[in-house]
Formats: structure tokens, sequence, C-alpha cells
């Protein structure tokens, strides 16, 4: 009886690999041990980075509100706490992009929300 390898399954593992390390520089990408070393390093980065990404673009949301407040007069906290009050349920990506794209309709839900807050 002929010897069994196991060729095609460690052929399979390879490739893999190899296909997830493409793009790499020099022996990264052509010899297995640092290839293998630098995809699961890059595999953690990647899981990491999915959670960070969320994070990130909620400050950079946060950022974009506070600044179209300030210039409207009012803090971001305080604008946060006033449209809560006046029960405007709108989440904090789509008030980042009306303070980007459309001040005047910015500058009205903040006067809206002053005068929720002073009655």
């Amino acid at each position: 009886m002929p010897r069994s390898t196991n060729a095609v399954a460690s052929k399979k593992r390879k490739k893999k690999i190899f296909k997830r390390a493409k793009g790499f520089v020099g022996g990264r990408g052509k010899l297995l041990r640092t290839a293998k070393e630098t995809v699961a390093r890059a595999m953690a980065f990647a899981t990491r980075d999915r959670k960070q990404r969320k994070r990130h673009f909620r400050a950079l949301w946060n950022a974009r509100i506070n600044a179209a407040c300030r210039a409207g007069g009012m803090s971001y906290s305080r604008f946060i706490d006033a449209l809560n009050k006046a029960k405007i349920r709108l989440n904090r990506k789509s008030l980042a992009e009306i303070a980007a794209r459309d001040e005047k309709t910015f500058q009205e839900i903040v006067k809206l929300v002053k005068t929720v807050k002073n009655s």
C-alpha cells in the first residue's frame, strides 16, 4: 500500500496564508514562517481596529457637533442635554452630517433646543 501524505491539506493551508499575505513586502509575503507571523499580527490589528473605528467616528461626530454648537452660542454638553429634554431623537451621526453639510438647518435645531430649554 502506498504511503499517504498530507499534500493536499498542507497546500491548502499554505495557500490560505499566502492569499492573506498578498501585497506584503519581501519575505513577509513569500516565506511561509514570516508570512504566518505577519498575517497573525495583521488579523489581530484588524480585529482591534474594527472596534476602534467606531470610537474614532463617534469622536469625530462629537467634534463636528461641538464646533457647530459653539457657532450657535451653546456648548456641546448643554446642546445634547437640551436635545434629550426636547425629546428630539437625532443620533450623533445624523447631527454631525447636518452640521457639516447644512449649517442653516443645524442652527435652526440649536434655536429650537434653546427655546425648549428656556421654557
